[in-house]
């Protein structure tokens, strides 16, 4: 049951600071000195050539020492106790990078028992505000949820750097995004990350959060490929970020991040962003739960403009079995998962259904498409 012992408690939460503009990074000093001034900074080598160097020389001009450790690729608990162990004479933690990076160091900080701060270089994910970390086996494959006490203390965006990155992650953080309205909107009488009832601000962010995008989600797209920084460029980013981030936390998620999960356990995905694999699964929730055609197309319209996949093939499995889909679905409902949160009917089979509509229905809208520009 998605609330066992009937609380009545409305809960929200956020992180303390949220600060998001083209120079962040060069004004890092102004924002982290609360925390301390002995980091531990994780980021994997690319990132640490595109704006680790730049924050590092930010901080250090102020009088920092920070401790710079590589993140080797995956959230696992052997990353995250290699970290614990050369972060012990730090005062604090950053994380800066995509989203695993971030969830490893919010992970990190838990257990130091230290504040963190959270610098994403993409807004590929909703991740950075959150109090929770995903984490995988060393194989890539999901394993559990981490929920810690507070949520970061600061996160900072730098739009700038967002901005050189591929247009690709700022598509697939549209995707994540997309499918929080789409998922809180179920959940309304579900526990959500905090363990209290949805607030009405986090169902008015969810709304926010898809009017954004549906209205600025193309434009920003084609910012982003012109590598400068817009209005409608930053208004996604924030959706992407703050509103998907405090809209998934306090409103609750449902059956499409449940069979993103569930997609873990094919290895042909694996090479995709989280957002690629939940917009698919966003379809197919709105299949599961009976959404009406014309509802459907305008988010199969909006996945499409930013080439979001839609379809098998676009997934990368054009020969994906029913066999594998089967074990999707079966991890889709695995005791605990967030597809329980809602009060549709959920059964494997319904979801194994609504999986390969999803694909069928891709097909067609494309196919309509298409035909639309003849």
């Amino acid at each position: 049951m998605p609330n066992p012992k009937q609380h009545t408690e409305r809960y929200f939460q956020s992180p303390s600071k949220y600060i998001q503009g083209p120079a962040a990074i060069k004004n890092a000093a102004e924002y982290l000195g609360q925390l301390g001034k002995k980091p531990l900074l994780t980021c994997d080598s690319v990132v640490f050539n595109i704006a680790g160097k730049n924050l590092i020389s930010a901080l250090e001009s102020h009088g920092f020492q920070v401790t710079r450790e590589e993140f080797t690729g995956e959230t696992s608990n052997k990353e995250i106790e290699r970290l614990v162990s050369l972060g012990k004479n730090c005062d604090f933690v950053i994380g800066m990078g995509g989203g695993k990076t971030m969830d490893t160091a919010k992970a990190v900080a838990s257990q130091l028992n230290l504040r963190v701060a959270i610098l994403p270089t993409t807004a590929s994910t909703d991740a950075p505000c959150s109090a929770l970390s995903v984490i995988y086996t060393p194989e890539g494959e999901f394993e559990r949820y981490s929920f810690f006490n507070a949520n970061p203390d600061v996160v900072l965006v730098d739009t700038n750097v967002i901005a050189h990155a591929p247009a690709r992650f700022l598509a697939a953080g549209m995707g994540d995004a997309i499918a929080t309205n789409v998922e809180a909107r179920l959940c309304k009488n579900s526990l959500n990350f905090g363990g209290g009832l949805p607030t009405e601000v986090a169902s008015a962010i969810g709304n926010k959060c898809e009017e954004v995008l549906l209205k600025f989600g193309k434009q920003a797209y084609e910012a982003n490929k012109a590598q400068v920084v817009t209005q409608a460029f930053e208004a996604v980013v924030e959706a992407n970020t703050l509103m998907s981030g405090l809209g998934f936390e306090s409103g609750g998620l449902a059956a499409a991040h449940a069979i993103h999960n569930g997609f873990t356990a094919i290895h042909g995905v694996h090479h995709l962003l989280h957002g690629e694999k939940v917009a698919f699964g966003t379809v197919a929730q709105l299949i599961l739960t009976g959404t009406s055609s014309a509802e459907l197309d305008v988010y199969l319209a909006f996945m499409l403009s930013v080439d979001l996949p839609i379809t098998f093939e676009m997934l990368g499995i054009p020969k994906v079995t029913d066999e594998d889909i089967r074990r999707v679905a079966k991890l889709s409902c695995a005791p605990g998962e967030t597809i329980w949160n809602m009060q549709d009917p959920v059964t494997e089979e319904l979801v194994f259904g609504a999986i390969k509509a999803a694909d069928a229905v891709g097909r067609d809208f494309i196919l309509r498409a298409k035909g639309r520009q003849v």
